[in-house]
Formats: structure tokens, C-alpha cells, sequence
């Protein structure tokens, strides 16, 4: 049976968007986990879309990924800072009629300039988005004012390891907690678990390392003598200890499965993920 929040419950969530961060509430979580999609999850298809797929897997949380087309009936409006008022209010309306918080949204380039980093925080302060994940390390002074200012937290997401490019380090957890060194505390990780994979970096040991630091998460399976995404618990990521390592560091934020593959029709695979979550801890 699926789960939904009872219509007063809904109603308090979005007259609190309205105004700051929502909590998370439990029940909404996933055997505690804060698990919903990344909406990259559903590149092919709309906003409105992705939000139907995501409430089909029996999920009540996304992540917002910016540029995606918001309905086929506003094909020009695409989700992200820069919305209409109109797009802005078919978002909400989408997120509402889908039963869905939005929590995050990225992976989302952030401006040096206040004026432009200021659009972005606006944005997720409109739909009560608590954290923003990117990869603008340059940026990480205005990010820290902005971070003061809207009280929202940033994620530093990574990508995997780019062998000839030695200026990319985000896919380095010691780079972000020296990066992180003496900021906000609601700056640090956006843990990509199969990225780290993929970099040749376990998901459990570098969360471990980065304890507090971790703010948000992707979570993906990677093939096993592979780099290509896979079904959860079907690949060499080990999500399972990954989980446990988040529960250790006292992680509440959200995770986001980001699907990878079967562009087409991956609900099935979304909910390997559900069910690999559902099972933790039994």
C-alpha cells in the first residue's frame, strides 16, 4: 500500500515551501531515509512526468534537476532559476498533485557574482528546497554568504575522477573536507555513491571520512567489472554498507536515486533501489 500525507498534512507542507525549507518528516522517509528521485532519473520525459513516475515508485520526494521541460502543455518553460511566475506555479501545482516535497535541486552551477548566486538560492527558497547540490568550488565565498543568508545548505557533488584534467578534485572527499575546512557547517558533500565507484573510491569509507560534511546524496549501482549504472544490489557499489555508513554519520538529508540507463522505462529499476533501502537494518 502506498503511503500519502493526509490533505491537512500536504496543506501545512506547502504553506511552509511557501516560506523556508521544509523539514523532512518521517513519513515520508523510506526505513528513515529521505529516498525520492533525481528527476535526471526521467531526462527524457517533463517535470510533470518525472513527478508521476516518481510517485508510481511509491516515492514522496525528488530532487529538482534544472532545464528540464515542465509539462507538455508549457513546452517552452523549463524547471530552474529564471522560471516564469507561471512556470514557477505549475511546479508547485505538479509537486502538490503528486504528493511530492521538493528537496534538493542541482547539480546546479553557481555564479561568483552575488547577484547571479542570489537568483539560484531564490529559486529553491520559493519551493521551500533545503539543499542545493553543485560543483561551483570557485564560488565557495559567495556560496557561504548566500548559504548565511537563506539558511539552505550546498552540496558539493562528484563526478568521477577525470585522470587528464588534474583541476577537477571534487571526486576527492579529502578535497572537500579541506575545501570545507572552517566553513558553514551546512556546506559540504553531495555524496555521489556510484560516482565514487567509479573513481575507485569506496562509498562507505568516504562517507565516513566526511561525516557531518555530507549534506546530500546520489545513490546508483555500478557494474561489476563495468562503469555503467546498473539495478541496485546487482553491482559492486555496495549500497548496503554505504546506508550504513550514512546512519554512523547521523545523515538525515536527502538521497537521490539517479538511474543512469534504460532512459526509456527505468520505474522498474527505480524501485530496485526502494526495495535494496526497505531492507536495510532487517
Amino acid at each position: 500500500m502506498k503511503w500519502f500525507p493526509t490533505l491537512p498534512a500536504l496543506t501545512v507542507m506547502i504553506a511552509v515551501c511557501a516560506q523556508a525549507a521544509a523539514p523532512i518528516p518521517a513519513e515520508v522517509r523510506t526505513n528513515g531515509f529521505a529516498l525520492g528521485t533525481q528527476s535526471y532519473t526521467f531526462r527524457l520525459f517533463t517535470f510533470e512526468e518525472a513527478c508521476e513516475k516518481t510517485a508510481a515508485a511509491g516515492l514522496h520526494t525528488t530532487e529538482i534537476f534544472p532545464s528540464q521541460k515542465i509539462s507538455a502543455a508549457m513546452p517552452n518553460e523549463k524547471t530552474g532559476p529564471g522560471v516564469s511566475p507561471e512556470g514557477l506555479a505549475a511546479i508547485k501545482s505538479i509537486l502538490a498533485k503528486n504528493k511530492l516535497q521538493a528537496v534538493a535541486v542541482g547539480v546546479i552551477g553557481i555564479p561568483t557574482d552575488e547577484e547571479g548566486a542570489r537568483k539560484i538560492f531564490a529559486f529553491a527558497k520559493e519551493l521551500g528546497i533545503g539543499v542545493i547540490n553543485t560543483e561551483s568550488t570557485n564560488a565557495i565565498d559567495t556560496i557561504e554568504k548566500m548559504v548565511k543568508e537563506f539558511d539552505i545548505k550546498v552540496g558539493y557533488h562528484n563526478h568521477p575522477r577525470r585522470p587528464n584534467d588534474e583541476n577537477y578534485k571534487v571526486w576527492d572527499p579529502n578535497y572537500i573536507l579541506e575545501l570545507t575546512k572552517g566553513r558553514d557547517p551546512r556546506i559540504g558533500s553531495c555524496a555521489d555513491m556510484g560516482h565514487w565507484t567509479n573513481s575507485g573510491l569506496s562509498a562507505a569509507e568516504s562517507i565516513r571520512l566526511l561525516k557531518d560534511r555530507v549534506v546530500s546524496s546520489h545513490i546508483k549501482d555500478i557494474a561489476k567489472g563495468g562503469t555503467s549504472v546498473v539495478p541496485a544490489g546487482t553491482g559492486r557499489a555496495n549500497l548496503e554498507e554505504a546506508l550504513k555508513a550514512l546512519k554512523e554519520v547521523g545523515f538525515n538529508g536527502p538521497i537521490s536515486i539517479e538511474h543512469e540507463a534504460n532512459w526509456d522505462n527505468n520505474v522498474p529499476d527505480v524501485l530496485t533501489y526502494v526495495e535494496l533501502v526497505k531492507a536495510q537494518g532487517k
